[in-house]
Parts: C-alpha cells; structure tokens; sequence
C-alpha cells in the first residue's frame, strides 16, 4: 500500500469514528434514552422523542451555509465546530431542569448534527480527493453503518450504570475527548478551492439549466427517499405487528436490516467504481419498492422485503453522496450537497408524524401503500436522473 493510500485509510478511518459518534449521539439516541428519559421526569413522550425532530429541523436550516464554509475553508474546521456542538447539547441535556432546556439542547445537537453528519462528511472528502472521492465516500459509509450497532449498546450500558443524565455527559466527553483530537489531529487541511484560486465564483454561482434539471429530481429523491427512511424507522414494528407478528419476532426482523445495508455496501465497494453512480441509486431505489411492495401486499415473506430493502437503503447511502459529484462535478459539490441535504433533513424531520397520521386515520394499509407509492415515484425519479448526465460524464474513481 502507498503512501497515498494509507494517508486516505487513516483519513476514513478518523472520518468513521466521527460519524459513528455523531449518529450514534444524535439521530440514534432517542431510541434508546426516550423512555428513560420520560420515566424519570414525567416529561410527555411525544415531546421527549420530538426534540430529534427539532434538532433535524436545524440541522436542514443550516446545511446550506455548512456547504459553503466547507467549500471556502474545507471540512476540518466545520467538523471540529460539530464536536463542540455535540459535546455542548448533550451537556445542556443531561443538566436540563426543564423541558424547554430539554429542546434547547436539541437545538445544538441540531446545529452539530448539521455540521457534523453524512453530508458534510462527504463534502469534506470531496474537498480533499475531488473527483476521486468516491471510493472515500463508498467506504465512510460502511463505517457509518454501524452508528446504531454500536452506540445501541453503548447508550444502554451507560443508562443502566450512571442513568440517562450521566449518559448525556458521557456523549459530550467522547466529543471532547475522541471526536474532536481525530477531527484536529487527523484530517488534513484542504487545498484552496480552484475558483478563488482564479478569483471566481463558480460554486456559488447559479446553475445551468442541465443542473437545475439535475438538482430539483435529486432534491426530490432525497426527500422521498428521507421519508421512507424515517417513516419505516420509526413505524416499522408497529406496522408489522398490525399484520400478525408478534413483538419479538417483529423485532427479529427488524434487525435484518443492518446487516443487509453492511453486506449491500461491501458489494458496492468490490465493484470499486466500475459503473456509473446513477446506477447504484437507480438499484437503491429497486430494492426499496420490491421490498416495501412485499410488504404491502401482504405476501408472506418478510423477511425476504427487509433484506431486500436494507440493501437499498445502504447503497442509497452511498449514491447520496457520489451522484451529485458525479452530476455538478468537484467544485460544485460541497455547496451543492449542502443545500441538498436541508429538503431530505426537513423531510426525514417531518416523516413520522405523516406516518402517524396515516396510521391513526388509514390503518395500517394506507400506511404501507403510502411506503410503496412513494419508493415507486422514486425509481422513476432516479430513471429521470440519467437524462441530466453531463454528455463528458465520467463516473468518479473510475481513473
């Protein structure tokens, strides 16, 4: 191996680590902490798990502007602000008096979460390795695969020894303490952006009418397939248990999935950028609707329709990030994939309220029909991407 290749090894590595603790203390930890935390305090649930839906609110208000500064400073000085974020909500939420302390410190966790999750993430390796950054991000993405894996455990553990509190503050010391020095201390400061070396403002600037084409359908893609993501996330025990399945078998099933996005994204890797990205979304979004499809049919084979959508939905990871480099180019990306990530945070914020609304007032059919029409109008968005490809296209990493 080079000298090059494990200078990008220990980047990723670092980039991993980060995105594990970022997931997992944020988007992640309501599973675990939301019913201790109500029980301890007599806080209302609804309100209790709401303030992820509030932080994700942030988040999507501030992607825009984290874009722009990692486009302008790179991605170092945006991630090492995201620790200090995260490590300063989850010392606001382990002290909260209150509730409204409570939602403020989600407010910070949102303003962390988005500076610090998949998103900037990307653009930071996209600052660093330009077109070549799709191998970088394939695999950030399998490191990032295993937030819940890890973090699940670990936020259990730390609940059962020194509560949800001393949880709380044992989040923020990992920022302060893990995140942060492999943030300072292990990715390196990226180049000046091409444009400002020639005085331009390209990045900023407005898009062509091909990119505009190309933004608005991979905008819509990012929402549908947002809120297909939270609303099976947060509904799906409740909605297999509504046709049959017991508890703990439900369960079972559920945890299916993170293996198949792991073993989804290990195959996408070995393909090591051979085709172009819109085929990897094009696949994500197949694999979603056959296994929502199953499911809302009714055919009995569950287990079948969530190995099937876990896979899409890990490599839907990764098209989310290499489709727009390969689509807007290098010095687009990082503003661009800034201002794409506010629609699929609003959405994915949003999401679960939609799903309990169909829930209450549909049943649990109206729910999964909702869940297969909107995977199905998203392979036809995905099909429509392919007309927006730059006719000079070349798939990043394939050098």
């Amino acid at each position: 191996m080079g000298s090059e290749a494990r200078s990008r090894l220990v980047v990723i590595s670092a980039l991993g680590v980060v995105e594990i603790l970022a997931w997992g203390s944020s988007f992640y930890l309501p599973a675990v902490l939301a019913g201790p935390i109500a029980a301890d305090t007599g806080w209302p649930l609804a309100w209790v798990v709401g303030g992820l839906s509030m932080g994700l609110l942030v988040a999507a208000f501030a992607s825009p502007r984290v874009g722009i500064a990692v486009h302008r400073h790179g991605g170092r000085p945006v991630l090492a602000l995201a620790a200090l974020l995260l490590a300063t909500g989850h010392v606001v939420l382990g002290l909260a008096p209150n509730l409204p302390v409570f939602l403020a410190g989600w407010l910070l966790l949102g303003l962390g979460m988005g500076c610090g999750l998949y998103d900037p993430a990307f653009a930071t390796l996209g600052r660093l390795y330009g077109a070549g950054a799709r191998p970088a991000i394939t695999a950030l993405t399998l490191w990032g695969g295993f937030a819940s894996t890890i973090c699940w455990p670990l936020s259990a553990f730390l609940v059962g020894q020194v509560g949800w509190r001393g949880a709380c503050l044992a989040y923020a010391g990992l920022h302060l303490v893990v995140t942060l020095p492999l943030v300072l201390g292990l990715i390196p400061k990226a180049p000046e952006p091409e444009t400002a070396k020639a005085g331009g403002q390209h990045a900023d600037g407005p898009l062509t009418p091909r990119e505009r084409r190309a933004y608005r359908l991979m905008a819509g893609v990012l929402v549908l397939g947002g809120t297909v993501m939270a609303l099976v996330s947060v509904h799906l025990s409740a909605l297999l248990q509504a046709r049959g399945v017991a508890l703990a078998a439900a369960v079972a099933y559920g945890a299916l999935i993170g293996p198949a996005q792991v073993g989804a994204r290990l195959v996408e890797m070995a393909g090591k950028g051979r085709h172009h990205p819109l085929w990897t979304l094009t696949a994500a979004m197949v694999l979603v609707a056959l296994g929502l499809a199953i499911l809302a049919a009714g055919i009995p084979a569950v287990a079948v329709a969530l190995v099937l959508y876990g896979a899409g939905n890990g490599i839907y990871s990764i098209a989310r990030g290499t489709v727009p480099l390969a689509l807007f180019g290098a010095e687009r990306y990082p503003v661009l994939v800034g201002r794409l990530a506010r629609p699929s945070l609003m959405a994915q914020a949003l999401a679960p309220s939609l799903g309990a609304v169909a829930l209450t007032h549909g049943g649990p059919d109206a729910a999964y029909t909702l869940l297969a029409a909107l995977a199905l109008a998203n392979v036809g968005l995905a099909c429509a991407l392919w007309g927006t490809r730059p006719d000079s296209a070349v798939a990043p990493g394939n050098e």
